[in-house]
């Protein structure tokens, strides 16, 4: 059994090294663009008196920033080589994005709302495999640069993680479809030209089928955007949507009428991998920064690192990294080998475990670091503040629990995988 990276995947990190230096830490770095990395980064991101939303100014930085990565080859590194991509991997991308997170804050990796110079864009596989050809006509290539965006409208104010008494509801009428209901936490709202609304449209609360997926034009009749929910990370992207009587065609369905919640869990896999390969580079940083730290201050005459009570909890939140790291690549291997959902448990394992291990060690990093680390002079609070979020988005922790119990215990069957009759 081999444990090494591939070559190839090695040689593109160094690659992608060279490109964050000779392109993205300049653009960070000019015209005081650091504003949004530094101590003022909260300030400078915010349009407080706007609904809380992301400043333009900060939105049109990181769009700069994709437009190069796009153009040196890195943006698509995901996507299908027919698209521009380089048919990359669940592996490579959890490796990737590790290794952008370990780096700490900058305009490579910002993960308060998803940016990336490698982009892990679920809308473009979504539209790729489900989308009609006029569809895809109109959105491939937006949202493969990174230019075109679509809000994703399923969870509701009363249901939250339940989507299948979901309380939305899409009616035939003699031009397609009449749409009633409420959405919340759509992220990307305050942008988005498009909004991926789930509704009911046959069945009963609780049935997994009977649940469509419509994109509707946020500009549409009787659309409207109530409020942006202020969260513990600003600025806001999330928003809560109503929807009186909104019209739309048959062509607005992706994918098959009823079929929606198929289009929720197909990608779901895919981008919790690498959403968790993320959080254990953030955990690794912040590991990192408090062992470089502890070396150099000398309290009392001594190093702080001299102390077993500062060695001993970065111990252990160190060996939380081997260890969810080795479960990372293991369950990315077998993503790409055996398919997406012959791995679930592990999925979630990864998932859940990578996100608290993250929150611990960012609160060690400011404890090691004492009250600069708690100031934010120092990037340990932003980490806590956002990835404290995917203890809940991308199914809470409990959700991730309950599926490995599903499987454990005989609840919930395991998909064969791929290229094997069930």
């Amino acid at each position: 059994m081999n444990f090494e990276l591939p070559e190839q995947l090695q040689a593109y990190l160094a690659e992608l090294d060279q490109f964050i230096e000779r392109e993205i830490k300049p653009l960070e770095e000019q015209d005081d663009n650091i504003r949004f990395f530094d101590h003022r980064r909260e300030h400078s991101r915010t349009d407080w008196d706007n609904g809380g939303i992301p400043r333009h100014d900060w939105e049109a930085l990181l769009a700069e920033a994709r437009r190069r990565a796009d153009a040196a080859g890195h943006y698509r590194y995901a996507f299908p080589k027919e698209f521009g991509g380089r048919d990359g991997t669940n592996l490579g991308m959890a490796v990737i994005r590790e290794h952008l997170a370990a780096k700490g804050l900058g305009l490579h990796c910002d993960l308060q709302n998803e940016h990336a110079i490698v982009a892990n864009n679920i809308g473009l596989l979504l539209m790729l495999h489900y989308g009609s050809e006029e569809q895809k006509r109109e959105w491939v290539e937006p949202l493969a640069n990174g230019t075109g965006f679509i809000a994703f409208g399923i969870t509701e104010p009363k249901h939250g993680s339940d989507a299948t008494h979901m309380e939305t509801t899409a009616v035939r009428t003699a031009n397609g479809w009449r749409i009633n209901g409420e959405k919340t936490w759509n992220t990307g709202i305050h942008t988005a030209p498009c909004d991926m609304i789930f509704a009911r449209t046959a069945g009963k609360a609780g049935d997994g089928d009977g649940i469509t997926a419509f994109l509707v034009p946020t500009n549409a009749k009787g659309f409207k955007v109530e409020e942006m929910l202020w969260t513990f990370n600003m600025p806001t992207d999330h928003g809560r949507i109503s929807m009186t009587d909104v019209e739309v065609p048959d062509s607005a369905i992706l994918g098959k009428e009823g079929r929606g919640l198929q289009i929720v869990q197909h990608f779901f896999n895919e981008n919790r991998i690498r959403q968790a390969a993320s959080s254990l580079g953030a955990a690794q940083f912040c590991v990192n920064e408090s062992v470089a730290y502890a070396l150099e201050r000398k309290p009392f005459g001594k190093p702080l690192a001299s102390n077993q009570g500062i060695q001993f909890p970065l111990v252990e939140l160190q060996t939380q990294c081997e260890m969810v790291r080795a479960l990372i690549h293991k369950t990315a291997w077998m993503m790409d080998q055996y398919g997406a959902f012959s791995v679930s448990d592990k999925v979630s394992m990864c998932n859940f475990w990578s996100n608290r291990l993250c929150c611990e060690a960012a609160d060690r990093a400011m404890q090691v670091h004492g009250g600069m680390g708690y100031s934010r002079h120092k990037p340990f609070e932003h980490i806590y503040r956002h990835h404290r979020r995917y203890r809940i988005t991308e199914g809470a922790e409990e959700i991730q629990m309950r599926r490995v119990a599903g499987y454990m215990f005989g609840f919930m069957k395991q998909r064969a995988p791929k290229g094997v009759v069930e």
